[in-house]
């Protein structure tokens, strides 16, 4: 049995941040960071169904077509997309009855939208690029066991040479479906982003303080 204080619900039974229970989840879902960009990604359904919103977590659930969709908002940072990727994981995983793990798992297909910045001069502003890999700065998946290709490690080695002097940041790489990398190359630009620990000094930008 899974205790009180790592799976918390709320008075009602939903899940303590995002607020939901287990029915108000499809198994395809897009993340935006933006809550009000909820609002704009959910106009393309053919119907919705439900509506939530709890702190920087909006969340709609509905159909295009014959696709249940759930698209929500976390806000900005990996601390919030831990929160939100792991309250989902539960949504469907976890028996909150028993609090228990359900025997058969579910495995949900996120599809991440947002906004980056680019190193590269080639890539104009408002380009459209897809992510083959994800290059992370902050420490999140340091935290959790996680199988990781080769490929995966060959860009850790090449990050981690390249940010040498910076004491502490050890990077790790994640790869993007293969499937949808290939679909999205046809109107998109295949690359690689990186998430970092903030917005200024760690991606580089300058007002006040120096790097």
């Amino acid at each position: 049995m899974i205790p009180a204080s790592e799976l918390i619900l709320n008075p009602d039974g939903t899940i303590y941040h995002l607020n939901l229970l287990p029915d108000q989840v499809a198994k395809t879902i897009i993340t935006v960071g933006d809550p009000d960009r909820v609002d704009e990604v959910a106009k393309r359904l053919d119907s919705i169904e439900f509506e939530m919103q709890k702190r920087e977590f909006k969340t709609v659930t509905g159909r295009l077509g014959d696709k249940r969709i759930t698209i929500i908002s976390t806000g900005i940072g990996t601390d919030n997309v831990d929160i939100v990727f792991n309250e989902l994981d539960a949504l469907v995983n976890i028996d909150f009855g028993t609090r228990s793990i359900k025997s058969d798992l579910t495995q949900l297909d996120f599809i991440r939208v947002g906004t980056s910045g680019s190193l590269r001069e080639d890539i104009a502003i408002d380009s459209f690029v897809v992510s083959s890999y994800a290059i992370g700065l902050e420490g999140l998946m340091h935290f959790y066991k996680y199988q990781k290709l080769m490929a995966e490690d060959v860009i850790c080695e090449s990050a981690a040479h390249h940010l040498q002097d910076l004491a502490g940041v050890t990077p790790y790489a994640v790869s993007g479906d293969p499937t949808l990398v290939e679909a999205a190359s046809a109107f998109c630009l295949p690359g690689i982003t990186v998430t970092a620990t903030g917005f200024y000094g760690p991606q580089g930008r300058v007002l006040r303080y120096k790097l």
